[in-house]
């Protein structure tokens, strides 16, 4: 466990200085070493290299609270794909079929178990993917609310939007219930939805190792969507797989492309000239070759699994090295990839693929605040940035997965330690 007594402030008025050997400010190419960080519980007051000014400190502070060269500082981590209705960690699809069997009540009071454990994980911020029964909107609410719980961020476009009879039906509605694409996105507006979820195409086909199906929306249907969406004030994100329903994302100008997966180079030029952010989700289908004797893949299938990971890895690197938005997410709740621990698993994944450890990190810290528009500013270590970070001595710069071992987690000014040996049930 760490080795120090954090301060925690426990007035509105009371500051607390650190020193730290590296900050890691969630968006810089380059970290900063030896640098001053200056927080109260509302937020970031100071960072930086230089000494901090007087008026940010306690009357009469002269050195910092904690002098920590060893030490790390980096944003808490965001997760950018997650479904708070779905319990990730649990393998036995038996299980799973009785758990999505559940009222909506029930699945909301699954979810509410799993966010204290979040925070303590690091990850102090989500946005949820979708879900038919509310959970993800409730959740966003309590978030609001007066006297929430200790929770991450989360926001949550409620129902997402698919064609009837097509994949999604278990986390969305069909646009047919609607009259017109404005009609539907006015529908989850209303209901309180933060942003607009669609589902334009299939899943892979495993067993083919392709995308199969044609897409379930055309270019001209996304536009219009998109275009409605924007009326109010609201981003979209988009499942897309499979280089057909790809191409009519981007042309239908959605604001992020989730999962990605047989995206073509050309795209990702396109995706990066429409500044159209992509979150590339690798656990999900990397949990599906982890626990192939889980799901009952042969050694066929378990190759298929193989080569679509490995040309996802060189997609990801070549969407980094020309510039797209690449924001980590987990794709949270589906098999396998249980809520937290996936996020740190997707990093190490991103990292194994050949991005940095500090492209991994902004990833999943300053990359979503300057692209997914939260309605609060969290993920970097900057001045009016709220007091959310991860402090470590086992510098994530080595390895991502050092995020995993002994850290402490600042939320809001509060103080947590966190071990490495973290149980997974009900993630």
């Amino acid at each position: 466990m760490p080795e120090i007594d954090l301060i925690s402030p426990e007035s509105d008025d009371r500051r607390v200085w650190l020193r730290v050997g590296t900050l890691l400010d969630g968006v810089s190419a380059a970290p900063l070493h030896d640098a001053n960080v200056v927080y109260d519980r509302k937020g970031i007051l100071f960072a930086g290299a230089d000494s901090p000014p007087r008026d940010l400190l306690n009357a009469g502070q002269m050195q910092p609270d904690h002098d920590l060269p060893q030490y790390t500082l980096l944003p808490g981590l965001t997760d950018a794909h997650t479904h708070f209705f779905l319990e990730g960690g649990e393998l036995d699809p038996d299980k799973r079929s009785a758990f999505l069997k559940q009222s909506p009540t029930e699945l909301l009071d699954q979810a509410c178990r799993r966010l204290e454990r979040l925070v303590r994980l690091g990850i102090i911020a989500t946005r949820d993917a979708g879900d038919k029964d509310g959970v993800g909107l409730a959740l966003s609410r309590l978030y609001s609310g007066a006297g929430r719980p200790l929770m991450p961020y989360v926001d949550s476009p409620g129902a997402a939007i698919h064609h009837r009879g097509r994949y999604g039906g278990f986390m969305a509605e069909p646009f047919e219930d609607c009259l017109t694409p404005r009609q539907c996105v006015e529908a989850r507006v209303k209901a309180g939805a933060d942003r607009i979820k669609l589902i334009p195409t299939g899943i892979i086909n495993f067993k083919k190792g392709a995308v199969t199906a044609v897409p379930q929306m055309s270019t001209e249907r996304i536009a219009e969507f998109v275009a409605a969406a924007k009326f109010f004030g609201k981003q979209t994100l988009a499942h897309a797989s499979g280089d057909k329903g790809i191409d009519h994302v981007i042309d239908g100008g959605v604001d992020s492309i989730e999962h990605g997966f047989f995206v073509r180079d050309d795209q990702l030029a396109r995706m990066r000239d429409r500044e159209i952010a992509w979150v590339p989700t690798f656990a999900p289908v990397q949990m599906q070759m982890d626990h192939a004797d889980w799901m009952g893949w042969d050694a066929h299938v378990v190759g298929n699994l193989k080569k679509i990971l490995d040309a996802h890895a060189k997609s990801l690197v070549k969407a980094h090295t020309i510039g797209v938005q690449v924001i980590a997410g987990a794709d949270a709740g589906s098999y396998g990839v249980a809520h937290g621990l996936g996020l740190l698993y997707e990093l190490e994944l991103m990292q194994r693929a050949g991005l940095s450890p500090l492209a991994v990190i902004n990833s999943a810290t300053g990359a979503g605040s300057k692209r997914l528009a939260f309605k609060e500013k969290f993920g970097q270590i900057k001045p009016g940035f709220l007091s959310r970070f991860i402090l470590t001595r086992r510098s994530p710069l080595n390895d991502v997965a050092n995020l995993r071992k002994e850290r402490m987690i600042v939320f809001d000014g509060a103080v947590f330690a966190t071990g490495q040996d973290v149980d997974p049930g009900g993630l």
